[in-house]
């Protein structure tokens, strides 16, 4: 579970970092690398709910 929460966080961190680049320089580059962080973070967030939810039963 904490892997998973250390891949959530890393996730994010390249996301926001890519996501400001756009944001205020209008990285077109960093923009696509946003996209696919943001996919990423999906990935792991639903397998931090399937881990979630077995750990609660």
């Amino acid at each position: 579970m904490k892997d998973l929460l250390n891949q959530i966080a890393a996730a994010y961190g390249a996301f926001a970092k890519d996501a400001a680049a756009q944001a205020e320089n209008g990285n077109k580059a960093a923009g696509t690398r946003a996209r696919k962080a943001s996919l990423e973070i999906e990935k792991a967030m639903k397998a931090f709910r399937k881990a979630s939810l077995a750990a609660a039963k």
